[in-house]
Order: structure tokens, then sequence, then C-alpha cells
């Protein structure tokens, strides 16, 4: 059996959308998002809302994404993981929404970075010609 590091980020990326087939078949809007450490997918989901109403009535519901726009959402996905450079930990969201029967993406890549990591890379010795006291 497969351990998750031994996946590329991009065949988790299509993992990732294997499991949200059946929510995503009912959502017309949304943000998928994925949380990243050492490149390996831990927490994901989808965040949307599930009421929209105007003057006072909420629209009927409608369909979600048919095979075809899953599809071409999953291929942009993973388009967008050509933009990842260099981190390790992060977050990627995906905003979806369908507009005019077509699916519309809008991928946010974060990189997050911990100053504790970066002091025990970086000690306090190769950084003689900056002074603490020069900061406050």
């Amino acid at each position: 059996m497969l351990r998750t590091e031994q996946l590329s980020l991009a065949r988790q990326i299509d993992l990732v959308f294997k499991e949200l087939q059946e929510e995503l078949s009912g959502l017309t809007s949304g943000i998928v998002f994925v949380q990243i450490r050492n490149n390996i997918i831990g927490k994901f989901g989808i965040r949307h809302n599930p009421l929209a109403g105007r003057s006072g009535s909420y629209a009927a519901e409608q369909e979600g994404l048919t095979k075809g726009q899953q599809s071409s959402f999953r291929v942009m996905a993973l388009e967008s993981l050509k933009y990842k450079k260099r981190w390790t930990h992060g977050e990627i969201s995906y905003e979806f929404a369908v507009r005019q029967g077509m699916v519309v993406v809008d991928a946010t890549l974060e990189s997050n970075y911990n100053m504790a990591n970066l002091m025990i890379r970086y000690p306090r010795s190769n950084h003689g010609d900056v002074s603490d006291q020069s900061f406050g």
C-alpha cells in the first residue's frame, strides 16, 4: 500500500477531487481548499454558502457541477501547481463558480513559513552585522 508521502502533490490533488466528487455535484460555487505540510496534503474540503437569497427570498436549488465541469476544474487545479515554487508548507484555495454553463476557477497559493525554523537554520552568530538594538 502506498503512503501519502510517496505520492506526488499532483496525484494527491487528483485524489482530493475524486473524494469531493459527490459534494461538488451538488454545488455551483464555493472554495475547494487543501492544506499542505512538507508537500503532503493533510486537511482538505469545500467552503460554501448553502443558502443564497435576494429580496427576502431564497433561490431554488440548482444542480451542481457536472462530470465535465468537475473534470475541467480538476485540470485547472493541476495546472495551478506549475506556479507553486520552492515552498513546502501552505494552502491552495480554488474558488469556483458556474457562469453561463462553464466552471470558472481562481486559484490562490499561500506559502507558510515558521520563524522558529529560521532561527535554527540561521543562528544568531550569522547576523553579527545587524544589532537587535536597531529594531527597538
